[in-house]
C-alpha cells in the first residue's frame, strides 16, 4: 500500500508503530521534504493540529545526502535552522536499521532530540521523535515524486 501524510495522520498510534517496525530504512533522502507532525494520530484533531504546526512552526526538512546533514524549515517564512547529522544506524524502537537524524552535536536548541525515519512508500518517510530516550511523537516527510 502506498501511504501519504494524510493517511498517516488518520492512522492510530499502534498501527503507526507497526508500520514503522515493518518498513525498511530506505535510502538517505536528498532535497526538500514537506513535514507533517502527527500529534494525535487516528483522531479527528490530528490534521488540524498538523496544519497549525505547519503554518506557525515547522514546515519540513531539507536533506543534503552527500554531506550527511539536514536543516529544518521553521516558521511561516521557511527559514532553514536547526541542523542535524544524518546517518544509518540501529533504531531505539526495535534495533533494526533506520535513518537517524541526530541533533546532539549540531544544535544547542535540539541537542536532546533524535529523530528516526523509515521509508513507508516511495518518497514518504514515517518518523519517530525522541527527547533523550523517551519517544514523543510521530511525523511524516513527503518528498516530491520524480
Amino acid at each position: 500500500m502506498a501511504y501519504t501524510a494524510s493517511q498517516l495522520l488518520a492512522t492510530p498510534k499502534d498501527q503507526l508503530d507497526n508500520l514503522f517496525g515493518a518498513s525498511p530504512a530506505g535510502d538517505i533522502p536528498n532535497g526538500e521534504a514537506r513535514g507533517t507532525a502527527i500529534l494525535a494520530p487516528g483522531t479527528a484533531f490530528s490534521s488540524e493540529i498538523a496544519h497549525v504546526i505547519n503554518i506557525f512552526a515547522w514546515e519540513g526538512k531539507t536533506f543534503d545526502a552527500a554531506h550527511g546533514t539536514l536543516t529544518n524549515r521553521i516558521s511561516a517564512f521557511g527559514v532553514n535552522a536547526i541542523v542535524a547529522e544524518v546517518y544509518k544506524g540501529a533504531s531505539w524502537f526495535d534495533q533494526k536499521e533506520c535513518i537517524v537524524l541526530d541533533y546532539s552535536k549540531t544544535s544547542l536548541v535540539a541537542k536532546h532530540v533524535r529523530d528516526e525515519i523509515r521509508e513507508v512508500s516511495p518518497g514518504v518517510y514515517l518518523g519517530l521523535v525522541y527527547w533523550e530516550k523517551d519517544r514523543t511523537i510521530h511525523f511524516a516527510l513527503e518528498f516530491p515524486t520524480r
